[in-house]
């Protein structure tokens, strides 16, 4: 192979997003700024007025004579599958028999407004008539009914019951954690346009483009080569938009197709977060053994998700859960049971982390307790147990599921954010302000992160991308990854200009296309740019080889020997201008396009005994949370956040650094501000508007905030050496929540363990300040 370059780097250069200019100026079409073709209709949905209930008939003769109205749909009208389930096939594109939960869709209004479809979709409650069933509303109950979308699961090893039964000391608990609405910026949607000869092009803000085509595919009764499915961008994805854009999709299409119109479907924010899932609560039990040093020695841990009225994907969500409880600590015997419980409530699905966040936080709240139980400081707890090195204590390294943490990096890593972040001397500051009030509380935490990256389904670990080299030099991509403003395209271009040694001016992104690059997995699992990245360069690689072998053949020298660096070829000793030598190389016929694919290597799983190989690495992470808490209200503010992220050699850091802000005001808005309530009885999910659902704001930030990533090269092939970004830093705010319950505790002087559940509201601390005081 011929040497590439040594082109100034465009790999590893903070390059502003691809569309950066574009958002700012408002120019960046989404979805709902395509203009509308001539004909246009719009759909609503009429939604389930019932959390559980027998479907006896919807007054349909109402329906259409609503002003406006063309055409109300209903399952009756599907010609194929009414299912867009990913896994199971649980999941009704439109409610047919029995209704599952209250807002679930019942049928579509088609009409020649958007406000005249919604206004008669609002008349669900009086058309819809069914039998009330006694709903199920809460995920322990479903589970002492042993009610489940999918059979337990099961993560053992070695025998916990006898390690913890004759373990120095023994430590039990339990926890509630909630769930977290995706609240993309963006909602929903799908536009639908007929095509020739049955065909059917659908715009849709989709993380999973080939999934909506099968799913539309499936639900019309079409081959997948009839169905396009096209999507330049998405305002925010976070999970919600990987299965759950399926009914939207399928809702338009099949309206499209049976009244040969387009059809644009836009659900509100209300009625998008009564339709979708969202982040699994879970509930935990724990008993563990442990000795006088604070060092696990087993583990029994028992989580209950609530994953909603169907499966969705909720079965590998509470398998990465299982795989990340042991976050960065080895854990000799442990016995994992995992329960995706079956509720009448909205169907829960991925989100940033995918289970992940919710396995790990349990090991790190038994950490924590138990430092508190032996008066221990917890960062001294979590190293006792860290993961052993193939240097040191190398029988320490291997994970419950068998694979091996080889690439362990978590000591220098929690070293230096130690040192950085000014840790023993702010723990004994804060122990002096402590005393000194009674009402204001300060808390700090540091917390690590082990996260691996792969799907945990090896086929999905593959992606494909075509690289187009114009006459002119300018260069064409298009990957089967999609982008949702974490910067996907951007990267994917810096590796095709890095690869040919060009400007990153010359490469532009196109819109991911199922009629391109097809049989696409999802963006999702923190692969974009490991999958993508590596799909393009092997395009854009092979073009090159091309270019350097004609180039040798016309100016001398060897193939191997030609280098492409800052805009030019150096062939013998000659330089030539890269638009020079496309130009030439079309002449002589060379081809300059080429398509790539990658497939991760090494991947093994068996999904019955919860043993293998998952992951093709493990990204890791520290962060030291510094918080007040005013005892009187139980309100709390992060005084200072101090992060140190694991990203392999940075692909590009400044958008590297920003995912990794993100991820972390993201994850401490589930832990301590986003509160889901259902209404009891009803089962009526009353925060679905943000004036009732609360994310963070700027204010939220901590005005201390300090981010760094934690350089060196990835020792797994990767793009460029670099790591996974999207998920792993959600995990970095386990330390806001870890301080606000370092806080609580200090109120009762560090001599009970706070019985604080998440998210940490004001309500939540103040209970568990009154459990804390009553208790001393």
């Amino acid at each position: 192979m011929n040497a590439p370059h040594d082109s100034p780097a465009v790999v590893g250069s903070p390059r502003p997003h691809e569309s950066a200019a574009l958002h700012v100026a408002g120019a960046a079409p989404y979805v709902d700024d395509l203009p509308e073709v001539q004909g246009t209709l719009h759909a609503a949905l009429g939604l389930s007025p019932v959390a559980h209930g027998l479907l006896q008939g919807i007054d349909l003769d109402t329906l259409r004579a609503q002003p406006g109205v063309v055409a109300v749909l209903t399952a009756a009208d599907i010609p194929g599958a009414n299912d867009c389930g990913p896994i199971v096939h649980d999941d009704p594109i439109l409610a047919d028999g029995t209704l599952h939960y209250l807002g679930q869709p019942v049928f579509v209004v088609v009409a020649r407004t958007r406000e005249a479809a919604r206004r008669a979709a609002a008349l669900a409650a009086q058309v819809i008539r069914c039998d009330a069933l006694e709903p199920v509303l809460d995920a322990q109950l479903a589970h002492h009914r042993q009610q489940y979308v999918v059979p337990p699961m099961h993560l053992t090893r070695g025998d916990a019951r006898a390690a913890i039964t004759t373990a120095p000391q023994r430590l039990q608990g339990e926890f509630s954690l909630g769930g977290q609405e995706h609240f993309y910026l963006e909602g929903q949607i799908a536009y639908a346009l007929p095509q020739e000869d049955g065909g059917l092009l659908l715009h849709c803000s989709t993380q999973h483009p080939s999934e909506m085509q099968h799913a539309v595919a499936q639900a019309l009764k079409r081959p997948a080569h009839q169905v396009q499915v096209v999507c330049r961008r998405m305002g925010g994805g976070f999970g919600g938009k990987e299965s759950q854009s399926a009914l939207f999709a399928c809702v338009a299409a099949l309206a499209a197709a049976r009244l040969g119109a387009p059809v644009k479907l836009r659900p509100d924010r209300d009625d998008d977060i009564l339709i979708t899932g969202r982040r699994h609560g879970f509930e935990f039990q724990w008993d563990v053994g442990h000795d006088d040093d604070g060092r696990i020695l087993g583990v029994e841990l028992q989580m209950v998700a609530n994953a909603g009225f169907s499966a969705d994907l909720s079965p590998p969500v509470m398998t990465r859960a299982l795989c990340h409880v042991d976050n960065a600590y080895w854990l000799p015997e442990v016995a994992l049971h995992g329960y995706c419980a079956r509720t009448n409530t909205q169907s829960n699905t991925a989100f940033r982390g995918f289970g992940g966040p919710q396995g790990a936080l349990a090991i790190e709240l038994i950490l924590d307790s138990l430092a508190r139980k032996l008066g221990r400081d917890p960062l001294d707890v979590r190293r006792a147990n860290f993961y052993g090195t193939p240097e040191h204590n190398p029988e320490r390294n291997t994970t419950p599921y068998g694979q091996v943490v080889a690439d362990n990096i978590l000591a220098p890593l929690v070293d230096r954010l130690v040192d950085t972040s000014e840790y023993p001397a702010r723990r004994a500051a804060i122990a002096r302000f402590n005393a000194a009030s009674p009402v204001l509380k300060k808390g700090l935490a540091l917390t690590p992160v082990k996260f691996g990256i792969s799907f945990n389904v090896a086929h999905f670990n593959q992606a494909g991308a075509l690289v187009h080299v114009y006459t002119d030099g300018s260069i064409l991509v298009n990957h089967g990854g999609t982008e949702m403003g974490q910067g996907l395209n951007t990267k994917v271009a810096q590796v095709v200009a890095h690869e040919l040694g060009v400007r990153l001016e010359r490469v532009r992104c196109t819109a991911t296309d199922t009629h391109k690059v097809v049989n696409t997995s999802a963006t999702a699992a923190s692969t974009g740019a490991d999958l993508n990245g590596k799909a393009a360069q092997h395009a854009a690689a092979q073009i090159r080889e091309r270019l350097a072998e004609f180039a040798a053949l016309r100016y001398g020298g060897t193939a191997e020997a030609v280098r492409f660096q800052h805009e030019r070829v150096l062939v013998n000793q000659q330089p030539i201008a890269f638009e020079e030598l496309v130009q030439q190389a079309y002449f002589a016929r060379v081809q300059l396009w080429s398509d790539g694919h990658y497939a991760t290597p090494g991947l093994h799983w068996d999904r019955e005994r919860l043993q293998g190989h998952p992951f093709f690495y493990f990204a890791y992470g520290a962060a030291c949370a510094e918080v007040v808490v005013d005892t009187l209200t139980g309100e709390h503010r992060l005084l200072r956040a101090d992060l140190l992220h694991d990203v392999g050699q940075s692909l590009n850091p400044a958008i590297d650094i920003g995912q990794v802000e993100g991820a972390f005001i993201q994850g401490l808005g589930w832990l301590t501000m986003e509160e889901l309530w259902w209404q009891p009885g009803t089962g009526k999910l009353m925060t679905h508007a943000p004036s009732t659902y609360k994310i963070p704001t700027a204010n939220d930030c901590p005005a201390d905030f300090r981010v760094a990533l934690f350089e060196g090269a990835n020792p797994s092939d990767t793009i460029h050496r670099s790591k996974a970004v999207g998920e792993p830093p959600l995990l970095l705010a386990f330390s806001a929540f870890l301080a606000i319950r370092d806080a609580i505790s200090a109120a009762g002087g560090h001599r009970t363990d706070p019985p604080l559940r998440a998210p940490a509201t004001p309500e939540a601390v103040l209970d568990a300040l009154a459990a804390v005081r009553g208790a001393v």
